[in-house]
């Protein structure tokens, strides 16, 4: 069994500066693009197959250009492709299992306060108030969203449960992530990372289509690789705002994602936003003014 080690140089009290919250607000609207693309794909699992081709194509060409891995950033490579395996197969159960406008604030909304907590009782970091209480208000504002519409029935509680896990998941390879990108030159990080975690992928598909797969990519190719490459942006801008060591304030910020999700919907898919989910998205808000304005 593999064990992963702290590395003592991290430092305790990292700081946001505006630079990383705009790379990461910027991410998190490519997340709401790609998030939107995946969902609204006639076939999910040859959707998703081609996000991973996309991963496994980007690893093929990273990989040589960032040179050798350092040997203690292998554990935390791979513990991370493992993971994030494990969140697409959720996220895809959860958007098979579920209403798009439940899920996706609740995935987002579940891996801030788990970040988080791990950060302090975990890591041994501090949160300053300012960005602990922005920390609180992202993850409560994206909750709310959740909760607009009533409390979920027993009929929901399969897709909740898929959609929490879901969120553990991001907390888990977001605070693995945020060690790893420290031990080894961010570009071979990158590229094995998206090597070993897009093969799964159009395995499933191969398994679950047969014969069928053909026509199948056809038809889904255009949102499913407009959908790779996007989230491949998307997650290359978050692991090298990692660098930093802000590991809760950056899954905070990540985790707007679901306001400018709204706003897509709002704005090209004809959804209604209402006043409650603008309340919640206000809150939100003003958690990222709170983790921008924290020193």
């Amino acid at each position: 069994m593999t064990v992963l080690f702290v590395p003592a140089a991290l430092p305790p009290t990292p700081s946001v500066t505006p630079t990383i919250v705009a790379a990461v607000l910027g991410a998190a609207v490519l997340h709401a693009v790609w998030n939107s693309l995946a969902h609204g794909v006639s076939d999910r699992v040859i959707g998703f197959a081609l996000i991973g081709t996309v991963d496994v194509v980007a690893g093929a060409v990273l990989v040589p250009i960032g040179g050798a891995l350092p040997a203690p950033a292998w554990p935390y490579v791979v513990a991370s492709a493992v993971l994030h395996v494990l969140y697409n197969l959720l996220l895809l159960a959860s958007y098979q299992l579920g209403e798009f406008s439940q899920m996706y604030p609740l995935i987002r909304g579940t891996a801030p306060w788990v970040v988080a907590l791990v950060s302090v009782l975990l890591l041994g970091r501090s949160l300053p108030i300012t960005e602990l209480l922005g920390v609180l208000a992202v993850s409560a504002g994206l909750l709310g969203l959740v909760l607009v519409g009533g409390w979920p029935g027993r009929a929901q509680l399969p897709a909740l449960g898929a959609a929490i896990l879901c969120g553990l998941t991001i907390a888990g390879y977001t605070v693995v992530d945020g060690i790893g990108v420290g031990l080894a030159p961010l570009p071979a990080y990158i590229g094995w990372l998206f090597l070993l975690q897009g093969a799964p992928l159009p395995l499933l598909a191969v398994l679950r289509r047969g014969r069928g797969l053909p026509a199948a990519v056809r038809r889904c190719a255009l949102p499913g690789l407009a959908g790779g490459i996007i989230s491949l942006a998307a997650y290359s801008i978050v692991l090298w705002a990692q660098t930093s060591g802000a590991l809760a304030p950056i899954a905070a910020l990540r985790e707007t994602s679901i306001i400018f999700g709204a706003l897509i919907g709002a704005v090209f898919l004809g959804e209604r936003l209402g006043h409650r989910r603008a309340i919640a998205a206000a809150v939100v808000l003003a958690g990222v003014i709170l983790i921008s304005l924290t020193p």
